[in-house]
């Protein structure tokens, strides 16, 4: 029995193995200089005074000599537009929010219609920047012909942030899934997203999906039905981002508004070997209730595969801290709760709270 159990935990952890992509952003120092072309970054910023300041050194130390910066002001209550313009940057107001819309799509629309540029890249204000990353990201571009990605690295600070271990997890694999490159509703990762003016045109961009709480996954989708190629990376040690420092309300509302409705995007390939890792790892978090029985020293042994394996994997996804990984029940009791309460505001409610909005789910079919 004992080998049993062993057996079908070494199979739950190796759907990890086939789930994650070491797909960082390629670079090849040997490649020859591209020929360059503009580049207009936009910023859609609510009340982000913490993070911009961050986001725009990085831009301003950028090995690209020609970026276009342009941060929409999203009815921000804080110093978000003052500090914006203390830094040279392009700054317009967001317009009044019409009907139909959710507050992020309309300020980067707005944003998109002012650039210039033939490069379009759309960067959340918490992300930060390694100095060759844009450049690297255009080179990854160039390869794909298409749109690209990126899941940044995860730079947690606190406990309560760090606690965002599992959930992390599990939206990368959906990211670096094998199973996803032939997804026709293939998703892009909003954080970081890089196109050209001629295909975000061509779909229509912000515009197309102006009432989708997921507007990152919606759009990656009306790119693959365009037939436009889609590429997701990871950040590593190019693009970071340190997600919610505002505190743990806005971490469990960051997490929650999409995750139940995130899960409808991905294959049934994807989501099945989700399940399967998901599951094996919960039965080895139930250890000690088992110590003393025959399953006791399987369920052990299957505790520290997988977080040997977490190890591995965290090295590519975020800093997490050094013991965290070996106590990943914490954040899988954290990734539980959040899945609880993205049912009870999806299911019951039928609207999600961000940033002090309440969005409707399915806004746009309203």
């Amino acid at each position: 029995m004992g080998m049993m159990i062993i057996a079908v935990l070494m199979g739950a952890c190796a759907a990890g193995l086939i789930l994650f992509r070491r797909n960082t952003i390629p670079v090849d120092l040997h490649d020859p200089p591209l020929q360059q072309r503009k580049l207009s970054v936009i910023i859609p910023a609510r009340n982000e005074e913490g993070n911009l300041p961050h986001l725009l050194r990085s831009l301003r130390a950028q090995t690209l000599e020609e970026i276009e910066i342009i941060v929409v002001d999203d009815h921000s209550e804080d110093q978000t537009k003052a500090i914006a313009e203390s830094y040279g940057v392009k700054v317009i107001a967001s317009p009044e929010l019409p009907l139909g819309w959710t507050g992020k799509n309309w300020a980067v629309w707005n944003g998109y219609l002012q650039s210039t540029g033939e490069l379009i890249a759309f960067l959340d204000a918490d992300v930060r920047l390694a100095p060759d990353a844009l450049q690297a990201l255009i080179a990854a571009r160039e390869q794909v012909g298409g749109t690209i990605s990126v899941v940044p690295y995860h730079q947690a600070e606190k406990l309560y942030e760090k606690l965002a271990l599992i959930p992390n997890l599990l939206g990368l694999f959906a990211f670096t899934s094998p199973m996803e490159r032939t997804n026709g509703t293939k998703g892009l990762y909003g954080s970081c997203i890089l196109t050209t003016r001629t295909h975000y045109d061509k779909v229509q961009g912000h515009e197309a999906v102006k009432g989708e709480l997921l507007d990152d996954l919606n759009l990656g989708a009306k790119f693959m039905e365009a037939g436009i190629p889609v590429a997701n990376y990871i950040g590593y040690d190019k693009v970071s981002f340190r997600m919610y420092p505002g505190g743990i309300r806005s971490e469990i509302e960051g997490f929650s508004k999409g995750a139940v409705l995130s899960t409808s995007k991905l294959s049934l390939r994807t989501t099945l070997l989700v399940a399967v890792w998901l599951i094996g790892l919960i039965m080895v978090e139930a250890t000690p209730f088992f110590l003393g029985t025959s399953w006791g020293i399987p369920l052990a042994l299957g505790y520290v595969l997988y977080t040997v394996q977490i190890y591995y994997f965290v090295r590519y996804t975020g800093r997490f801290g050094k013991w965290l990984p070996a106590v990943h029940f914490l954040s899988t009791v954290f990734f539980l709760m959040i899945m609880l309460y993205s049912v009870y505001q999806v299911v019951f409610f039928g609207r999600v709270a961000w940033k002090g909005r309440s969005i409707d789910v399915g806004a746009r079919r309203k």
